[in-house]
């Protein structure tokens, strides 16, 4: 058994008769134990993976395609395809296919299984009807092999026998000259009988038979004789069109025929399909799956070839770009890519990822930079669908180029704001370029595609990137139709006032509501950059005017721009709103559009409802406090009442917290009352013991005036401490208090570490005689709890270490009091 290798490609035909790639590997054929049999293997170059392993089975049906392609069906609905990257390889695998089966090599298909039902039926029918035998190619007897055709359609062996005969006999030719015979001869009759024989050998969905009818020397035949339908009163006129209308234009001259030919044969066997056969009826849809294949194969084929020819590509790009080129030739360049691109849809994702990566390192991008920034409506148009591709395939390959492009002083000439401009500047009335273009610069501005792995840093530079240089080309009709401008008449100091009056032109309203459009996704997208730049233009407000609009539609997206906002519940927004009185347009709106029940109606109250849902407070008192008695006679709903409630209940709670806080601040007060009275007490004893002898050692009382003030200060400072150490409530239910000074003070004992106070006598320079207390030391910072029952023996242990200490204690103290 041979076990040659084959680089092939693996396809299966999905649910919407589209072929998808299954991957990249070589073909053997070798035996499996497993299935019994002789089987098709096909490893991936890539890891070696198996990608199929098909038994070849005698009663499959296997075709053999453009020389490269070998197709079969192993399931109902479930069709493969191998695709060889040589014919060699090709051939090898078919003639092990043909050996297998015991089938001649020369063919290119083999029968279908039939099944036992079909064959009963096929042993009963009579010698005579025996499909094999085809009537002779006469004029006479066209009719006869009308019928047979048509009858046929129904059972796939019956397709199967007829294929094998008209393709064994050269048949077809022979009907195409009986077909200009009869056109020669003007016989109407024949050649209906020929547009029916012709479609149903299209019907029997067979390449081999394509392979003849879609060459050189016989599409235009074909194509002729489905000219007369025999429904029509008089035969189309397709031949004129693919010849005389339908012009081949070179851009850049093919040289490589083989590419000439496959492009010629793609458009008209598309223009069959998609122009002249009728759609096929639900009995018909599956006829015609291999035409569609074979459209399929040559397009991946033509766009392979041409992505292969690097000097043709590179000839294209230079003269697009070229200031040189004629309008004329630069248009067919740009609808040239524009197939181009459009044949790459027809790829499979890893392939479509080669070709636009290819077309990237051409210079697809800065070629588009310059052909929509051209006046020409025709090329700009083509270049949008170029620039759509390429965003849809990948929108990061757009980004990064847009940021690496040099910083012109004029941000105009940015690829990003081109397409801004073409979008503003859109002459359809119903701006459908503009609607394209805004989808495009939503994609590349949402942030959901710039998560790739490759690059963390994407979505923060370009976002400042596209907020810097970008973000005022889109808002600048925006703010030119809210302008600002003075107003003598109503502000006699020209002081700068909105003005009210919107655009009433509808296709102006249309761009500003795509504007807004856009700038509603920022807000709910962008938190940081959108938000600095409505703060720093103020733009809500401006967007706020356009509520004036005649234009409902425009009104309602401003109104959904302040809804967004108001959503994020973000209080720098809030404050934002409250400052500039922001309501005042939405209300207006709401009180001018009066008992009307509509949108606009509906769009406001839901905004105040999700206000007093989400119960923000700031903006719920803003409303109640300006417009409530605006809003009262609104009673249809209940939502403006809800806010009066909402604005209630806060106020009583607040009034309820600042009862609490003024009776917690008036027990603060009464008890540093209590115990200042204490202070003054001590103080009192320690002067009853200084008339007794008691004296102060250490500084002369002379000295103590001129520290007075700066003791005071001392003092201010202590009883702020005080304050701040206020009674807190134990768990118990009792206070705690903490002091600034000793245990023994606020017990009332005197002892070592009570300072007496003295008399000192001064007298002034006008020679009154002034007598000032001295007060005791700052004492010595204690915490502590307030004492509540005094013992005898504490006291007295306590007077005694104090006498031994009071010397010390003196010494330490005075020192504080002067400092």
């Amino acid at each position: 058994m041979s076990d040659t290798r084959r680089r092939v490609k693996v396809y299966t035909l999905n649910e919407d008769r589209q072929w998808d790639d299954r991957g990249t590997g070589h073909v053997s054929s070798a035996y499996v134990e497993r299935l019994k049999g002789i089987s098709l293997l096909v490893r991936a170059e890539s890891d070696g993976s198996l990608l199929l392993e098909s038994k070849i089975s005698p009663n499959t049906a296997y075709q053999k395609q453009q020389d490269t392609l070998i197709v079969w069906s192993e399931a109902e609905n479930y069709d493969l395809a191998l695709s060889f990257q040589e014919k060699a390889g090709c051939d090898e695998i078919w003639e092990k296919i043909c050996q297998v089966q015991g089938k001649d090599p020369a063919l290119e298909i083999t029968q279908d299984p039939i099944d036992e039902s079909e064959e009963e039926r096929f042993d009963e029918m009579p010698e005579t009807s025996h499909l094999a035998e085809l009537p002779p190619c006469e004029l006479a007897r066209l009719e006869e092999i009308a019928d047979l055709v048509t009858s046929v359609l129904s059972s796939p062996i019956r397709r199967e026998k007829l294929a094998l005969a008209l393709m064994s006999e050269g048949y077809i030719k022979k009907l195409l000259q009986l077909f200009r015979a009869c056109e020669d001869l003007d016989n109407r009759e024949g050649l209906h009988h020929l547009y029916e024989i012709v479609r149903g050998v299209l019907f029997l969905n067979k390449a081999a038979l394509f392979e003849v009818m879609f060459s050189d020397d016989c599409i235009m035949d074909v194509v002729g004789c489905l000219e007369y339908d025999p429904a029509l009163v008089q035969p189309k006129r397709h031949r004129e069109f693919l010849t005389k209308t339908a012009k081949f234009k070179e851009v850049i001259p093919i040289t490589d025929s083989e590419l000439r030919q496959k492009i010629h044969q793609t458009y008209r066997v598309q223009y069959i399909q998609d122009i002249i056969l009728p759609t096929p009826s639900v009995f018909e849809e599956n006829f015609l799956s291999t035409l569609t294949s074979f459209i399929f194969f040559n397009k991946v084929e033509i766009v392979s070839m041409l992505q292969e020819d690097e000097k043709f590509l590179t000839e294209v790009f230079a003269q697009l770009t070229d200031e040189a080129t004629e309008d004329s030739k630069r248009r067919e360049l740009v609808n040239f890519f524009k197939e181009f691109c459009a044949f790459s849809q027809t790829l499979q994702p890893q392939n479509r990822d080669a070709f636009f990566k290819t077309l990237a390192n051409l210079g697809i991008l800065p070629a588009l930079e310059i052909v929509m920034g051209m006046d020409d409506l025709q090329v700009r148009a083509a270049a949008t669908d170029i620039f759509s591709y390429l965003v849809e395939f990948s929108p990061s390959l757009v980004r990064e180029f847009v940021m690496q492009e040099p910083q012109q002083a004029d941000d105009d000439v940015l690829l990003i704001n081109v397409v801004i401009k073409q979008m503003i500047c859109d002459s359809d009335p119903e701006l459908g370029g503009a609607v394209q273009l805004m989808g495009l610069l939503r994609t590349l501005i949402d942030p959901e595609n710039m998560l790739a792995p490759t690059n963390k840093t994407e979505k923060t530079e370009f976002l400042s990137f596209f907020y810097k240089y970008c973000m005022h080309v889109l808002t600048a009709p925006l703010l030119a139709n809210t302008a600002e401008e003075p107003n003598e008449r109503d502000s006699p100091e020209g002081s700068v006032k909105i003005n009210p009056v919107c655009p009433d032109n509808f296709q102006t309203a249309q761009l500003l509501s795509l504007i807004l459009e856009l700038l509603t996704f920022c807000v709910e997208h962008h938190t940081y950059h959108i938000k600095n730049y409505i703060m720093n233009k103020d733009l809500l407000r401006r967007v706020l005017v356009l509520m004036n609009s005649k234009h409902t539609f425009l009104a309602l997206c401003a109104l959904r721009f302040m809804r967004r906002i108001i959503g994020l519940k973000d209080e720098y927004y809030n404050r934002y709103i409250i400052k500039g009185n922001l309501f005042e347009p939405v209300i207006n709106a709401l009180l001018d559009n009066g008992t009307r029940y509509n949108l606009l109606n509906s769009a406001i109250i839901e905004l105040f409802e999700f206000i007093k849902v989400e119960d923000i407070k700031s903006l719920i008192a803003h409303i109640v406090d300006n417009f409530y008695k605006a809003l009262e006679s609104i009673e249809y709903v209940q939502t403006f009442k809800g806010l009066k409630g909402r604005y209630e209940q806060e106020k009583d709670r607040q009034t309820q917290r600042l009862s609490r806080m003024r009776l917690n601040a008036s027990r603060y007060r009464r008890d540093a009352r209590s115990l200042e009275d204490e202070e003054e007490m001590w103080f009192n004893e320690d002067e009853d013991e200084e008339d007794e002898g008691t004296v102060e050692k250490g500084r002369s009382d002379e000295d103590f005036p001129e520290n007075y003030g700066k003791y005071m200060e001392d003092k201010k400072v202590k009883e702020s401490d005080d304050k701040e150490n206020l009674p807190k409530r134990t768990p118990t239910g009792s206070f705690k208090f903490t002091f600034s000074h000793s245990a023994g003070a606020a017990n009332g004992s005197s002892g070592a570490n009570s300072k007496p106070a003295t008399s000192t006598s001064t007298t002034g320079p006008n020679g009154s005689t002034t007598k000032a207390a001295t007060l005791p030391a700052t004492p010595v910072v204690k915490t502590g709890l307030v004492g509540l029952v005094d013992y005898p023996d504490d006291e007295e242990e306590e007077e005694d270490e104090e006498e031994e200490d009071e010397d010390e204690q003196s010494a330490r103290k005075r020192p504080r009091l002067g400092s």
